[in-house]
């Protein structure tokens, strides 16, 4: 099941994903996330977080048309898109789509990047995406769905990242180790599609940047 969640990044514009909203099988509002749905005329499957950032013209709104409401205690452990994403899990969802999970406070952003870490995601396509720019993790091999010339970063995530074999990539990497203290794997470039990479112990950050033309 592809699920699209929307969070609260500051003044999202959600025009450029409409073709995510549209397509998603279940869409779910991440509290805040469901000030942005609702002025672009969307209404979510399901409405979840503490609430203490949705506008309340968009709450009632959704109240009237009989939006599942999931509401919880503001001094809870996760996050608002924590429970979104575990909510995805409960329901199912194979792929996962986040929108407005980057922007805005920096310890909110990089604690959204980590979520991608979470167990109950593994096994799942989970992309926080942030046009022209997605972030996905890969713990095994991962195709890059880019075009010539975009921008390709790998980022070990959780520690050091150990036989790294890329493909299509202006810099390669052959059984490579990328260190999570190092930039080693920033900026590098596709040249050849479809760009492919592969990890064998550890776990990499693909940020993936797409030319005008391919996003």
């Amino acid at each position: 099941m592809y699920t699209v969640i929307v969070a609260n990044a500051p003044g999202l514009d959600l025009a450029p994903y409409r073709h995510l909203l549209d397509t998603a099988e279940w869409l779910v509002a991440a509290d805040g996330g469901g000030t942005a749905l609702f002025a672009h005329g969307y209404t979510p499957h399901l409405l979840i977080g503490d609430l203490d950032s949705i506008a309340g013209e968009a709450l009632a709104a959704y109240q009237a048309h009989g939006v599942t409401i999931e509401r919880h205690r503001p001094d809870k452990d996760e996050t608002d898109l924590e429970l979104a994403l575990l909510a995805a899990v409960k329901q199912g969802a194979s792929q996962i789509d986040v929108i407005g999970a980057l922007g805005g406070r920096w310890d909110q952003s990089l604690a959204n990047v980590t979520l991608l870490g979470m167990a109950e995601l593994r096994g799942r396509q989970v992309r926080l995406i942030d046009y022209p720019q997605q972030i996905w993790l890969v713990r095994d091999e991962s195709l890059i769905p880019g075009a010539v010339g975009d921008t390709v970063s790998l980022l070990p995530f959780g520690g050091d990242a150990r036989g790294i074999t890329t493909e299509g990539l202006a810099y390669p990497l052959r059984d490579g180790t990328l260190y999570h203290d190092r930039a080693r794997g920033v900026s590098n470039v596709i040249t050849a599609t479809p760009a492919r990479v592969q990890v064998r112990a550890g776990a990499l950050l693909i940020v993936w940047t797409a030319t005008t033309s391919s996003s």
